[in-house]
């Protein structure tokens, strides 16, 4: 009897790292239940894109996707749209893209089988939808939470999903719910299987990350989590925070991140912004003065530490004074590395109905200004790096150099270190940093002679 042929799927990720973590869970079900992956579309039996529906630019991304897509199906293939977008236009996206199959939303996708089954078998004209409003994702089911970047030596691990922040500016509560946290003993089971395969890195992401156990009463719940971490994968070199929220720092993480070496000296704290009326409009933090104390007291007890944050130039009500406080805040606090985005004004949320939006023109301007401050600090950051023996892992080689990354380097954010030699992709190695530029450093490595001319 011939050997019933298994049918493709090619799967195309957009956004952020918390969508390459859903696509990896909906690639091993799909695996699990038959399907083969492929890199191309035109030999696959089921498109699907997982979209970003975050701000306009990337809805727009996705749409021009899924449209692409449309154009060249052909009889016999489906096309399914899911993730984001979905969540939060689906009438409005099956409309703009006609030749779609299916939509299924971000809460949905461990459902993905079942769901494509009446995909398969549907006779209706128009697609077939499973978008649940309310409730969170069943993680009893989902596959894993976890993505694995690269040459297999780092991963994402999604701790927790949605955010209760009342950000005014953000969608992410209307897209993914209210927080929940993932329960402990999946994510510890997940870190040690990520271990076990050779990963050397994991990096810990969430829409907010420091809110991980709260949704069920533990105020502080992340440091014990990242200790029973590395208590169950001691073996583990690096561990790194991603999207902590600055009202849900404390000093229990300062102390937890500053004892154990595995932890990266990095964290990544966006605060969108840097005067305390800004900040009051966007419902963040505002109380600038006890945020700079923490800081204060994080790069005390890590002197070394790298600091990453980003922030929104151009909200509605930014006069020229708010926006001279961001900058005078940003040279204060001399941030390792920063992201700076223009207000994008989303429909559904407070923000876009407060009066004084800012002109497009105005944002741009102050976009600029900001870069290339922040420019400026970054380079005189990097070279004060300049002469100091790093550990790098190694993200990939050939003519001649390699790309690596220290602790100070998130990847696919922040910038690289250029070493002068191929060396073993995904293996650690000491370098010596011989050099700067605003994003980058130069090395060779650490046992190599330095050539004097």
């Amino acid at each position: 009897m011939a050997k019933k042929k298994q049918p493709r799927f090619y799967l195309l990720t957009l956004g952020c790292p918390k969508n390459q973590v859903d696509s990896e869970g909906m690639s091993e079900l799909l695996v699990g239940g038959g399907y083969r992956p492929t890199e191309n579309p035109a030999h696959a039996e089921l498109l699907i894109v997982n979209t970003c529906g975050f701000l306009e630019a990337a809805k727009a991304e996705s749409v021009g996707a899924l449209q692409e897509l449309a154009a060249a199906k052909r009889p016999g293939q489906a096309l399914v749209a899911a993730g984001c977008m979905v969540q939060r236009f689906g009438p409005d996206l099956a409309r703009e893209v006609p030749g779609l199959d299916g939509l299924i939303g971000t809460r949905s996708w461990p459902d993905i089988l079942p769901f494509l089954q009446k995909v398969r078998h549907s006779r209706r004209q128009e697609p077939v939808f499973h978008l649940p409003e309310t409730g969170e994702v069943p993680v009893d089911s989902v596959a894993s939470s976890r993505a694995v970047l690269g040459p297999r030596a780092s991963a994402y691990l999604k701790i927790s999903d949605g955010c209760s922040a009342p950000c005014a500016f953000c969608t992410i509560p209307g897209i993914k719910g209210l927080g929940h946290s993932r329960p402990r003993k999946l994510i510890v089971r997940e870190v040690r299987a990520l271990v076990g395969q050779g990963v050397k890195e994991i990096i810990l992401i969430g829409q907010d990350t420091t809110a991980y156990g709260r949704d069920r009463g533990e105020q502080d719940g992340l440091p014990p989590l990242m200790e029973e971490m590395l208590r169950a994968a001691p073996e583990l070199h690096w561990l790194r925070l991603m999207y902590a929220y600055p009202g849900h720092v404390s000093q229990r993480l300062i102390d937890v991140m500053a004892t154990h070496p595995q932890i990266c000296h990095y964290l990544d704290l966006p605060l969108q912004h840097g005067h305390p009326d800004t900040l009051r409009r966007m419902r963040r933090p505002h109380t600038v003065e006890k945020l700079l104390n923490w800081i204060e007291s994080f790069r005390g007890a890590m002197p070394d530490a790298a600091l990453r944050t980003t922030f929104i130039v151009g909200y509605p009500g930014e006069t020229e004074a708010e926006f001279q406080g961001l900058l005078d805040f940003m040279q204060t606090v001399q941030f390792d590395r920063v992201g700076i985005f223009t207000f994008s004004r989303e429909p559904g949320t407070p923000a876009y109905d407060l009066p004084d939006q800012v002109p497009e023109g105005v944002k741009q301007e102050r976009y600029e200004r900001a870069m290339e401050l922040q420019q400026t600090i970054s380079l005189d950051k990097n070279q004060s790096q300049i002469g100091r023996r790093l550990e790098a892992l190694v993200d990939g080689a050939g003519d001649g150099v390699s790309i690596a990354r220290s602790y100070r380097d998130a990847p696919e954010i922040d910038g690289f270190v250029i070493v002068e030699q191929e060396l073993p992709v995904g293996e650690m190695v000491p370098v010596l940093v011989t050099g700067a530029m605003p994003y980058d450093l130069l090395a060779i490595p650490a046992n190599q002679p330095i050539m004097v001319a």
